[in-house]
């Protein structure tokens, strides 16, 4: 949990009924236009069938077939010649009536290069498994679902998350969190500090360090709860980082990468085959990075590693062995401090960190075994069994209170190890079946999610007097006393769900799913439990595509979130945090499919949010309770032959604390009830393009760029102070060519342009982060 989100936890306090009829008003006239606006252009445009272009006769690979398309190797030049007629393509066959070969009766399906290539260099993802864990198409999925494929986080350099998630509506970065050591995002204004890996919790950074993405393919982002499936998730959305798998075909590359504020980083991908008839295949990515800032002191070095092992035991039966090794040894970033409504007056450069304090030096590890059998063309089972564990120390770590007039700032220092420990285990069962004319495709699951957290450290000790208007930096770490602390927390989750996907006549599909949930929370020092939790949750959406081109949506979801178990020190029980949201959108494609546009309007409320109970300030009650309200819209495929596109942008008019109950628990004393939620822009969204020249005299160059815009966020729950508007402007160029027989391609990014000075977030509490001034970026990458 980040410390933004306690602070947000702590301060959100009570509207006991809401009222049902609410004030649309201008958000639903958005909306309406936005569909009207879609559906006519489409009406117009959508069933035109014009000259079909290479990516445009590919046929839409499956899941499995996403990563194996890898597997055909790339044309030896850019000059190879291209064929003279595509090949007429052929329809697939669905998942339910697919025959399942058997040994010796494996049918070869031959794969043109230069069609394989336009297929891994589109913008446009056709299908996705977050939104419901089975391989559906994202035209036939009853709810917001959004896909950063490879070749973005390509064009983009994109080396952290964060890059990635600016081209999803819906999702603000929030700069600044756990003093700059881990991913924290807000996605439909709610804060999120979790990700998933390939559907397992334990994917995120723990405070360890940004996510390394050296081995993600692409990244998928479901909006709304997504408890069914996932369970202890917040309520705006589920980030799922799809991992690169083990090809047949044997592929290397090395890439260097070269970027302002002295970062080196250096990346290899090594995969195929290790037996001669493909039955152990086997993938591995390395990445090295050294980096200061443009921040005093801040420097940052991580080593990661993450083997891959795929046993072809037969062609029903596969077992996959992984593991991530990320080690981490860099400067914490508290950010500077608030004076007045707004981050005190510094230069980018200035902070207020000592040169030899607020070290982290920390180990990440994940272990994960994954067991998959099809039993006939309909029916198969899966089993994943994880975990994940982090340890790290935070040497001399630096915390202060809010800053004087005149630049007076009280700094403590402590020091606080870590340890993090999570088990998971997922059984899933999915078939498909026929009742009349009713095509279902059913998943049935299981599964089991234990969490350990201890907390210990030496008692804080304050700093020598600093001044953010003139500093004087210690040379000498802190001594600290004998004194410490330690607490250990524990949740233990079971969950039961299971979902029908069912295709009816005349193109309407229904959604329909419900989960039961069991959880437990320990605080273990004091031999408490602090919650327990039994819950329902349902999920339901229903969607008509009438025609392929459009598709027509709704959808109820419920969630569950975690209990709070850090300040339930008095052995009473937490109720859980609950959620409930409507959606309703559009999905259309243009260009004979080649580009898709998603609207959607939703209504998100979150219940039983964490406020301080003022008899008892290590106990809190669960009385608060936010909504937001707004409209996402996305679009993102090719444009034309070439030119690939994809953008975001979100509205959201509506995003406050409904209910809050004050510290002092008096009547008529309702704590921030009725503020904006802390970095919750009112608009904000992103568009990036680039465009890969076709003709022969300039064939392997691509240009491209994009801007990012963020309105003005509040800093806190209790919208003391704000942080201003932003728009950043990107751009990249590239070339590939042909070294010694293997291609190369060299590129380079420069990220905020202009040089705009802004800042990318808060802590939710007393201080905000800086955004990165311009940076540029050089790589060269060689494939084998």
């Amino acid at each position: 949990m980040s410390l933004s989100s306690l602070q947000s936890g702590r301060s959100l306090h009570v509207r006991l009924h809401p009222r049902l009829s609410r004030p649309y008003g201008a958000a639903i006239n958005r909306l309406l236009g936005v569909v009207l606006c879609l559906t006519a252009f489409t009406a117009c445009i959508g069933p035109v069938k014009p000259v079909p272009t290479q990516q445009s006769q590919e046929a839409p690979p499956s899941s499995t077939e996403t990563a194996d398309a890898r597997k055909s190797p790339e044309p030896d030049s850019p000059e190879a010649p291209q064929p003279v007629a595509p090949p007429v393509p052929l329809p697939l066959p669905s998942q339910a009536d697919a025959p399942i070969p058997t040994e010796g009766d494996v049918p070869v399906l031959e794969a043109k290069p230069v069609h394989v290539m336009a297929l891994r260099e589109s913008y446009k993802v056709d299908r996705a498994t977050t939104a419901t864990k089975t391989d559906t198409p994202i035209m036939e999925t009853p709810v917001s679902v959004q896909v950063v494929p490879q070749q973005v986080l390509k064009d983009q350099q994109a080396v952290r998350l964060e890059t990635a998630l600016q081209n999803v509506s819906g999702v603000i970065v929030q700069g600044g969190a756990n003093v700059d050591t881990s991913d924290s995002f807000l996605i439909r204004g709610f804060n999120l500090d979790t990700t998933y890996r390939n559907g397992v919790l334990g994917g995120g950074s723990n405070g360890v360090g940004k996510r390394e993405m050296a081995n993600v393919e692409q990244v998928e982002v479901l909006k709304g709860p997504g408890a069914i499936l996932y369970g202890r998730a917040e309520p705006g959305g589920i980030i799922n980082l799809v991992t690169k798998q083990p090809l047949a075909t044997p592929y290397y590359s090395i890439q260097q990468q070269v970027g302002s504020y002295d970062l080196y980083r250096t990346t290899a991908d090594a995969t195929g085959p290790l037996t001669k008839d493909d039955t152990l295949l086997y993938r591995v990515n390395i990445s090295y990075e050294n980096a200061g800032s443009f921040r005093r002191f801040i420097e940052n070095e991580s080593v990661f590693i993450a083997p891959v092992l795929k046993w072809n035991i037969s062609p029903r039966t596969q077992i996959t062995a992984e593991l991530e090794y990320q080690h981490i040894d860099r400067t914490r970033e508290p950010g500077i401090p608030i004076i007045g409504n707004r981050p005190a007056n510094l230069g980018r450069d200035v902070t207020v960190v000592d040169p030899v304090n607020l070290r982290t030096v920390g180990d990440r590890y994940f272990f994960g075994v994954n067991w998959s059998h099809r039993f006939d063309a309909n029916w198969e089972v899966s089993l994943r069994l994880s975990s994940s564990h982090v340890n790290y120390g935070t040497d001399k770590s630096l915390f202060f209170a809010p800053a004087g007039p005149d630049g007076s700032l009280d700094r403590f220092f402590f020091n606080g190890p870590v340890v993090d420990h999570k088990y998971q285990s997922m059984l899933n069962l999915t078939g498909h079946l026929s009742t009349g004319a009713a095509k279902h495709t059913l998943l049935v699951g299981y599964d089991y999610f234990y969490l350990l957290e201890k907390y210990s450290g030496s008692n804080a000790v304050p700093a020598p007097p600093f001044n953010i208007f003139n500093p004087t930096y210690a040379t000498e770490a802190p001594v600290f006393d004998n004194g410490t602390f330690n607490d250990s927390y524990s949740q233990t989750w079971h969950g039961l769900y299971v979902q029908d996907q069912i295709a009816l006549p005349y193109h309407i599909h229904l959604l329909a799913g419900i989960r039961y949930d069991y959880a437990v929370g320990r605080h273990n020092n004091l031999d408490a439990t602090t919650y327990v939790e039994d819950r329902f949750s349902p999920r339901g959406g229903l969607l008509w595509q009438p025609v392929p081109w459009l598709s027509l949506y709704g959808s109820y979801t419920e969630g569950l979130g975690p209990s709070s178990t850090l300040y339930s020190t008095d052995q009473s029980r937490v109720r859980p945090q609950t959620s409930q949201q409507w959606e309703t959108g559009v999905k259309t494609e243009f260009w004979d499919g080649r580009l898709r546009v998603t609207a959607a309007y939703f209504d998100l409320t979150k219940q039983n949010l964490a406020v301080p109970d003022p008899s008892n300030l290590l106990r809190t009650r669960p009385l608060g309770e936010a909504q937001t309200r707004g409209i996402e819209l996305d679009i993102t495929g090719e444009i034309l032959p070439g030119w690939q596109v994809i953008g975001a942008y979100t509205y959201l008019p509506f995003a406050k604390i409904t209910q809050d109950v004050g510290f002092s628990g008096l009547p008529g004393d309702t704590g921030n009830q009725g503020n904006r939620l802390f970095l919750a822009a009112r608009d904000f969204g992103s568009v990036w393009s680039t465009y890969q020249f076709q003709n022969e005299a300039w064939r392997g160059l691509k240009v491209g760029g994009g801007v990012v815009a963020v309105g003005e966020r509040q800093g806190d729950a209790a919208n003391t102070y704000q942080l201003p508007g932003f728009v950043t402007a990107n751009i990249m160029a590239s070339y590939r060519m042909t070294v010694s027989g293997r291609p190369m391609i060299a590129q380079l990014n420069v990220n905020n342009l202009l040089d705009e000075r802004y800042f990318s977030g808060s802590n939710g509490f007393n201080s905000a982060a800086f955004g990165t001034p311009r940076f540029v970026m050089g790589s060269v990458r060689m494939e084998f």
